[in-house]
């Protein structure tokens, strides 16, 4: 409340940021990885790259702005594993088409573009265009949740991924179980959005594609810091949609590196190995079939 003052435990700086987060989410399963984005000329920003190179994410397109300070999260964890985040982006927030023409460089058909909000709508808008034309897959993290999204964005998007909180700011849908997200997903595609993922956190998943909708059920798994675990499911279901898994597959594994990072502290540091992961991958629960659409 304003003017509260809460006491803490304990206090930490870990490398993070959600583009970050999934390209070493995708490195660490084992995927072929490209981060293109901006870092400031300060500590955290060498940190950062540091951070990158020791998890196998090549660093080429990750330009260092001298006007800028890399950005950065306040993250507050509660004592159930839930968190409160400010972003400050910095940096984050010069990404522009000069960036994007690094990415589009290097597009080729079938590769997959992961997005987030964390830089400016008009570059996330001209990535998820040269991604289209090149016939790449276009996985948008709508987070932070934006309130003026230009509507053609959104009929460039293969899957959208917000979770309950996004889903309710992008909707209006107040989102507390499957049956709300689901209709919050089917909203989304109304946008344009041509399938949707509503993350629901310890409650898993609901997929609605063009077809059938599915709920996806959590691993049942104590979590110490739910801190980029949906960087974790956005990284696993990336690499598995590279490797040629169905949608449904891929959401499976990316369900169990989602319950691997919330069982570790901080954002990339909490990222699966594969083999981690597959561990994990056994205990994943069944798919239910929802209602057709």
């Amino acid at each position: 409340m304003p003017g509260e003052t809460v006491l803490g435990s304990h206090f930490q700086t870990m490398a993070g940021g959600k583009g970050a987060n999934q390209a070493v989410a995708v490195a660490r399963l084992g995927g072929e990885v490209r981060l293109v984005g901006r870092i400031g000329a300060d500590d955290f920003g060498y940190r950062l790259m540091a951070s990158l190179k020791v998890a196998g994410v090549p660093t080429e397109l990750v330009m260092t702005d001298a006007m800028a300070h890399t950005g950065v999260a306040a993250i507050v964890v509660d004592e159930a594993g839930g968190n409160h985040i400010v972003v400050v982006p910095g940096a984050n927030g010069q990404v522009d088409e000069a960036d994007v023409q690094r990415l589009a460089s290097l597009l080729q058909p079938k590769d997959i573009v992961l997005l987030q909000f964390e830089v400016p709508l008009p570059a996330v808008l001209k990535a998820a265009t040269a991604a289209q034309a090149v016939g790449a897959i276009v996985i948008l993290d709508p987070a932070p949740a934006q309130t003026e999204v230009p509507e053609p964005l959104w009929r460039l998007v293969d899957i959208l991924t917000p979770n309950q909180v996004e889903a309710r700011q992008l909707t209006g849908i107040p989102v507390v179980d499957v049956a709300t997200a689901l209709a919050a997903g089917r909203a989304l595609q109304q946008r344009g959005a041509r399938q949707v993922i509503v993350k629901l956190g310890g409650d898993g998943a609901v997929v609605v594609t063009g077809e059938d909708s599915v709920y996806q059920p959590a691993i049942a798994i104590p979590a110490i810091d739910t801190v980029a675990a949906g960087d974790a499911f956005n990284g696993g279901l990336a690499v598995g949609l590279a490797e040629g898994m169905a949608l449904l597959d891929a959401v499976q594994l990316a369900t169990a590196a989602a319950a691997y990072a919330v069982t570790q502290r901080g954002g990339q540091e909490a990222m699966p190995e594969r083999s981690q992961a597959n561990e994990l991958l056994t205990a994943v629960p069944d798919q239910v079939d929802l209602v057709k659409n």
